[in-house]
């Protein structure tokens, strides 16, 4: 039986670890070549060593992608490698310190803007344009977050990157989904991951899942694997009728 995404070309950036390592994996164990991106280059390397032990297919690319030239290169080799593109996701992004508004640092502020919000343009705008020359439609995933949806208190450059990421995402379906590009956004709640951890810290709480899990109605910390389930879901056909949504993994967070 083919997999989900059997013969797809699938580009995941921020997938050294987290969520982009374990979509990556997914996407492979699926049935999709993976064209693996991070700046974290020995993790990256990792991350293809795992697929290619469950006998996947999938190389690996160095990208800034708050870098246009970084960007284009990418998409550009992807092409070469592959043939095609039909699957990007908008993983890379950062967490950023807490402080109020107008306690905020701008140098950290500028550098939150250009990975976050500034990097999944350029991924759009050049992987779109890719997929639009292929001819073969496609399915766009960008990362935002539950602060995508709502506001929380000290973490203003972060809210306002995953909100933009969220308008990007309506645009994007608006103009290309007669293309036949479908785009849309998953909106994870806290995940186990390195850069919750780093939040966790930040908030001086002795742990992740005592600090935030309870903040969920499920009453814990999501997993990375849950949400790659619902990237990989979206980038297949069985999704064929879903573009401009917002999918929140976040086990009931912005339900309350």
């Amino acid at each position: 039986m083919a997999g989900l995404t059997d013969g797809k070309v699938a580009v995941v950036t921020g997938a050294a670890r987290g969520i982009g390592r374990e979509t990556s994996l997914l996407f492979a164990r699926e049935g999709a070549s993976v064209m693996v991106s991070d700046i974290l280059d020995d993790e990256g390397a990792e991350t293809i060593s795992l697929i290619e032990k469950e006998g996947g297919q999938a190389e690996y690319f160095h990208c800034d992608t708050s870098d246009k030239d970084q960007v284009e290169a990418l998409i550009k080799r992807t092409a070469e490698s592959y043939g095609r593109l039909d699957c990007l996701v908008n993983n890379a992004g950062i967490e950023g310190g807490i402080a109020p508004i107008v306690e905020g640092d701008l140098e950290h502020f500028e550098r939150l803007s250009s990975i976050n919000l500034r990097g999944v343009w350029l991924c759009m705008k050049y992987g779109i344009a890719q997929m639009l020359e292929f001819g073969n439609g496609g399915a766009v995933v960008n990362l935002s977050s539950l602060a995508g949806n709502v506001g929380y208190a000290g973490l203003g450059p972060y809210v306002m990157s995953k909100h933009g990421v969220n308008g990007l995402t309506k645009v994007a379906a608006i103009e290309y989904s007669a293309e036949g590009i479908r785009t849309n956004s998953v909106c994870p709640g806290c995940i186990q991951t390195d850069m919750i951890d780093k939040l966790a810290d930040a908030l001086g709480a002795p742990s992740a899942e005592e600090a935030l899990a309870p903040l969920h109605p499920i009453g814990r910390l999501g997993k990375a694997n849950e949400v790659a389930e619902a990237i990989v879901w979206l980038c297949s056909d069985r999704a064929s009728n879903i573009t401009g949504s917002l999918l929140n993994v976040d086990g009931g967070f912005v339900a309350q």
